[in-house]
């Protein structure tokens, strides 16, 4: 495998936790660099994680979640996503929205749902009977870096949007989940 194809598969893979940064840097009012550093370490850590358990689980662990990856991921963005719609309603004057997504199990979360895909891309490698470290790194290192640029884009929409974008955020995080449904059942 190739330097080409290892950064094509990183891109592919980065697209879900770019999208859901997105929706971060919009939901919270002041992004600071602790919140771009939890985010593109955790979604970074998480895509790189992920292809090395693939590999090393290899079919036993995609035997096991293949039939249920899509609807795992579906679900806990439904629930992020629902929950913010809902937080938006709330009267909120403090900096930090609850279920922060830079925090705690929210983005242990969103860092497993937008990195279930990888398993599959590191059983893959095994199959191949390629090393699995260096395109776990550049996997893990292209993610967090489209995190970051994720954070950045969203926080310019945050501030021309107001606190309707935690509406728009959550819908577009269940949109991200349905969207993987389709792609898996397609």
């Amino acid at each position: 495998m190739d330097l080409a194809g290892i950064i094509g598969i990183a891109v592919a893979l980065a697209m879900d936790a770019f999208s859901v940064s997105i929706v971060a840097g919009m939901v919270i009012p002041h992004p600071t660099p602790r919140h771009y550093f939890r985010l593109a370490f955790h979604f970074g850590l998480f895509q790189f994680l992920m292809p090395v358990i693939g590999y090393c689980g290899g079919a036993f662990v995609e035997n096991l979640i293949r039939d249920y990856d899509h609807w795992v991921a579906m679900a806990l963005l439904a629930f992020i996503g629902g929950r913010m719609i809902r937080d938006s309603y709330s009267p909120n004057d403090s900096d930090m929205i609850p279920g922060d997504p830079s925090r705690g199990w929210t983005l242990v979360l969103l860092s497993l749902a937008t990195s279930i895909d990888a398993l599959a891309v590191g059983l893959g490698i095994g199959v191949l009977g390629k090393p699995i470290l260096f395109p776990s790194v550049v996997i893990g290192l292209v993610c967090a870096l489209f995190s970051i640029t994720g954070i950045a884009l969203g926080k310019k929409a945050g501030r021309l949007l107001g606190r309707r974008v935690m509406r728009i955020g959550g819908l577009i995080l269940i949109a991200i989940g349905i969207r993987i449904v389709f792609e898996h059942l397609g």
